[in-house]
């Protein structure tokens, strides 16, 4: 038969905890008006613009980010805040499956999106690379949060 003990915290405990919890709430960075601030200084409240419409025709325009490393996903040249990934549907492959792109001039899915883990070669995307912001994230022109000394092999 199995014991249980329930186990009190004292007093003294807790409070110590919750003056914990405030010192912590004070390191928080925040902006000149006294609210939260983001790492770059900006006021959290002020929501960031999405690309939409026009935006998105000029996104779609600019070239592609090099990439940096072997492998490395390429970056998505325009916003996919508004391209829902569920299970049943994929806003992404409306463009870039093997029947549309050419047609909406995107890019084609890699064929090695159709490979299952054990190599062998599927009719759609697979499973595992499915969710496409799991790996490609859009380009943005945002300045460095941190020096980066970062230098692309040969």
């Amino acid at each position: 038969m199995k014991k249980r003990f329930l186990t009190l915290i004292p007093a003294t405990m807790l409070t110590a905890g919750l003056l914990l919890s405030g010192a912590c709430a004070s390191v928080i960075a925040s902006d000149d008006s006294g609210g939260l601030a983001t790492l770059r200084g900006a006021s959290v409240s002020a929501a960031e613009k999405t690309v939409t419409g026009d935006g998105l025709k000029k996104a779609l325009e600019t070239p592609p980010v090099d990439r940096n490393f072997t492998d490395q996903p390429p970056l998505v040249s325009h916003a996919v805040d508004e391209y829902p990934v569920t299970r049943a549907f994929n806003k992404c492959l409306d463009c870039h499956s093997r029947e549309n792109a050419k047609k909406e001039k995107a890019t084609t899915v890699s064929n090695t999106h159709f490979e299952a883990a054990d190599g062998k070669v599927l009719k759609n995307v697979s499973a595992r690379r499915y969710f496409c912001v799991q790996c490609h994230i859009p380009q943005v022109d945002a300045k460095p949060l941190v020096e980066n000394t970062f230098q692309q092999a040969e």
